[in-house]
């Protein structure tokens, strides 16, 4: 069998993208691939932008063709190793087809549109998208510093297969409102649990990156009956050390070549900083209240190189299945915290990864994630 195979599929440049249109293949099939590798130019209503690979491998198929207009997330090519037999391909086409694309019918159909929306939670207005549903338990996303709703765009989709997957900016990020009050922790963590009640979720799977880590371990411990499981990606909180000249670079950068410095502090593959995800940062920045609330949370969780909030004991008291998901290289929070967890937590450190696995391993941060809601939910 093969070892690799990976969907190529339409991208989302933009809140409101809802297709795209390849305009060309710039890759043959059979053309061997690196990570962050233009494979093909896409076509919006606003902007033509390079399709950067999402791994390396050879281009085996080619599904969507030059000119045709297809929704965000449908497929258009599949990477796989040189070995990857013709049926093995046609199988996973297929298997892709029968279980994404029914899932996007019945979302328009049955369920809550996946494009964002506002929602009005405890005087913000939060932009929101879920996608999915099914029996299992609704799960919350809860992205880190300085992101956003995109952030998850390689892990929303793949883990609402049968249940509502939720993802939210938080105050001060995306399109969310800037206000953020004191910035705290217990802050952001009551929005996130008013956002729960005023989608009617009793009780959720939650997963949160980086401060999102924090945020979530936050819910557990002021609303434990809220919270069924908890996966920390390159938490805060866990250990005592964050790098301050990321948090202040990354905050105060103003011109693209300073945000992509900082950027690229956050990936073991510098490749994967491009030309549109550092645009996207800066226009970030420039919208109004912006930077000032990103200054409002790190004065509020850190000082200079120490975090605020020591939560490690939150994690030792609970009995609900928790896992850690860490890269090996997180330059920004050491993955050698990891090291300071109970021995009942599920940890899993990715080689060859910085401080964003679920977008450097995102097929194997998707894996082990399906998997520990499915044994959480036995």
């Amino acid at each position: 069998m093969a070892q690799t195979l990976v969907a190529l599929t339409m991208p989302k440049f933009g809140l409101a993208m809802t297709e795209g249109k390849l305009a060309s293949w710039t890759v043959d099939v059979g053309q061997a691939t690196k990570q962050g590798d233009e494979l093909a130019d896409i076509e919006t209503s606003k902007i033509t932008s390079g399709y950067e690979s999402p791994a390396a491998g050879v281009l085996r198929r080619q599904v969507a063709q030059a000119g045709e207009t297809l929704p965000v997330g449908a497929l258009i090519g599949v990477l796989a190793d040189a070995d990857a037999t013709e049926a093995e391909l046609d199988a996973f086409i297929t298997k892709f087809q029968e279980e994404q694309a029914p899932q996007a019918e019945s979302d328009t159909a049955e369920g809550p549109s996946s494009a964002p929306h506002p929602v009005e939670v405890a005087g913000y207005t939060l932009n929101v998208r879920e996608v999915g549903s099914g029996e299992g338990l609704p799960l919350l996303l809860v992205h880190g510093f300085g992101g956003d709703i995109s952030n998850w765009l390689l892990t929303q989709d793949s883990l609402a297969k049968n249940r509502k997957v939720i993802a939210f900016d938080l105050p001060g990020h995306g399109a969310s409102s800037k206000n953020v009050q004191d910035g705290s922790l217990a802050g952001l963590a009551k929005v996130a649990t008013s956002l729960l009640d005023a989608l009617g979720v009793s009780k959720a799977h939650v997963m949160g990156h980086s401060l999102g880590g924090g945020v979530a371990l936050t819910v557990l411990r002021d609303a434990p009956e809220k919270v069924a499981s908890l996966t920390l990606i390159a938490p805060a909180t866990i250990g005592t050390h964050v790098n301050a000249d990321f948090i202040t670079g990354f905050t105060e950068a103003e011109r693209n070549r300073a945000v992509q410095h900082e950027l690229e502090k956050l990936v073991y593959n510098k490749a994967l900083i491009g030309r549109k995800m550092v645009d996207a940062v800066v226009r970030a920045r420039r919208l109004d209240g912006a930077r000032d609330a990103l200054r409002t949370i790190a004065s509020a969780c850190f000082d200079n190189d120490r975090q605020r909030d020591a939560l490690l004991p939150v994690l030792e008291k609970t009995d609900i299945p928790v896992e850690v998901i860490w890269g090996q290289e997180d330059a920004i929070l050491s993955a050698d915290a990891a090291k300071t967890l109970p021995d009942k937590v599920e940890v899993h450190v990715l080689a060859e990864s910085g401080h964003l696995p679920q977008m450097e391993k995102a097929a194997d941060v998707n894996k082990i994630v399906e998997e520990f809601l499915e044994k959480s939910e036995k």
